[in-house]
């Protein structure tokens, strides 16, 4: 063999190497940037972590690199201290990159070699920041025209004409780039067009909302895993879910559902938004919004969709959510039977009443003796409205006693007060005391209307609930 034919398949033989292999290296050079360290951060969802951390090279240069590939997604270079970045597309056949460009200009100037992707997204970012100063002059001297005045129109077809040039610099790019990062980041950003609809002003509104709410995500490949590690995903998922419903469980449930239905198959995307929803609604102090919780626990937890989930979390979560469903608002409250001063025996469901108080006490609660005022005024000014206050002492066996002297001295006896000394009910468990005070707000059914506020919220709830009866 030749030697010049020696050289050429050795090249090649390394530049195939090189491709094929695994792992990532990212090589920067920052005209004007000396410092010691610089990083390598990722976004996932709405938050963003250091993924590496490079010294500074004697050539002045910074090296990120590892055996193993990124995960696809966009990245940070961060540099600190003022924690100045630019953000980078890591593609999964792209790992292998150098990036030069000035500290003055971090985006303007950057040169990027091994990553076409990369190219396309601040070719497009820099001509929107160079079109961006024209938009704004424009719609400073239209809105400082008076409407439908002859230089306001020419104006606002110019201002057309910018937004046009715009979205055919965007169709081409998904239309020649479609598999592209820059691509899913332009049409995850697209607004939904939505069509012309005849009828009323209110009926046009109502179609409008209600087609949008059914094509929000149309445009949005929601299987691309690598808009996980970005953070536009995230937030168009936020809005449609927070923004886009009524706050209420059942309709957040139908949106997070549609949200976590579109995922499923996905390795990533479906584990870490089925786990983000679970979480916030696990810690959600909103009263009712435990019903997402439970819903999530049904769909997924339970119907075995969360393989991921070790066993034992598995089963606790399971069994956590089991516990609340017959708490949630719109269920009976579950009754069950305690004693009276006298040992006369009664239940919850014996109480007769338009509207019921379920209020789990102890009277060594400090915030229980907190609430006892606030409570005794609110009895006494409800007590003619058909309510009723049925407290449950959580004290058992020789502490008793001691329920019966603090309803004496705090002058609360025109309550239904009972206990139960040796927990033959369950309520604790039936209604998962965990502490104290617990308050329930029943109708004369005993159905949830809601549960868990404060004493000095009770005033407020009753009001609304005896208007919209009134309604």
């Amino acid at each position: 063999m030749k030697l010049k034919n020696l050289l050429i398949l050795i090249f090649s033989l390394t530049i195939s190497a090189l491709s094929a292999q695994d792992g990532y290296r990212i090589e920067v050079e920052i005209e004007g940037f000396e410092e010691g360290e610089m990083y390598l951060g990722y976004y996932l969802m709405d938050k963003q972590y250091i993924q590496d951390t490079t010294l500074r090279t004697e050539e002045g240069t910074y090296i990120f690199e590892g055996d193993e590939p990124l995960n696809p997604g966009m990245y940070l270079v961060v540099l600190p201290p003022d924690n100045n970045f630019f953000q980078l597309i890591v593609n999964e056949d792209e790992q292998l990159m150098s990036i030069r460009t000035n500290l003055k200009n971090l985006n303007a100037d950057i040169q990027i070699d091994g990553s076409e992707d990369n190219k396309l997204l601040y070719n497009y970012v820099n001509t929107l920041s160079q079109l961006r100063p024209k938009a704004e002059e424009l719609g400073k001297k239209i809105q400082s025209l008076p409407v439908n005045s002859a230089e306001r129109n020419k104006l606002e077809e110019e201002m057309t004409s910018l937004n046009n040039g715009v979205n055919e610099l965007q169709d081409n790019i998904i239309k020649d780039h479609p598999e592209s990062m820059t691509a899913a980041i332009i049409k995850v950003n697209r607004q939904v067009e939505v069509p012309e609809f005849d009828g009323t002003p209110e009926e046009v509104k109502n179609k409008q909302y209600y087609y949008m709410r059914d094509h929000f995500f149309d445009n949005i490949d929601m299987k691309d895993e690598r808009l996980l590690r970005s953070p536009f995903l995230f937030q168009k998922v936020d809005f449609f879910v927070h923004k886009y419903h009524v706050q209420h469980p059942d309709t957040l449930c139908q949106a997070i559902s549609h949200v976590l239905d579109l995922m499923e198959g996905t390795e990533e995307t479906f584990k870490y938004y089925v786990s983000h929803f679970l979480n916030e609604y696990a810690k959600s102090k909103l009263v009712g919004m435990d019903g997402v919780y439970v819903c999530l626990v049904d769909k997924y937890y339970g119907a075995g969709k969360t393989p991921w989930v070790e066993e034992e979390q598995l089963n606790k979560i399971i069994e956590n959510g089991n516990k609340l469903k017959p708490l949630l608002i719109g269920k009976i409250a579950p009754n069950f039977a305690v004693q009276k001063k006298d040992g006369s025996k009664t239940t919850l469901h014996d109480t007769k009443s338009d509207l019921t108080i379920l209020y789990f006490w102890r009277y060594d609660c400090g915030h229980c003796k907190e609430s006892t005022p606030i409570m005794k005024e609110f009895y006494e000014k409800y007590k003619d409205k058909g309510v009723k206050i049925f407290a449950v002492c959580v004290k058992f066996t020789d502490e008793v006693p001691e329920c019966w002297d603090y309803i004496e001295e705090n002058g609360i006896s025109d309550w239904i007060h009972t206990v139960d000394p040796y927990l033959r009910s369950k309520f604790t468990t039936l209604y998962d005391i965990q502490s104290t005070p617990q308050v329930y707000i029943l109708d004369e059914k005993k159905e949830i209307l809601s549960k868990k506020i404060g004493a000095e919220q009770l005033g407020e709830v009753i009001d609304k609930i005896i208007e919209m009866r009134n309604k």
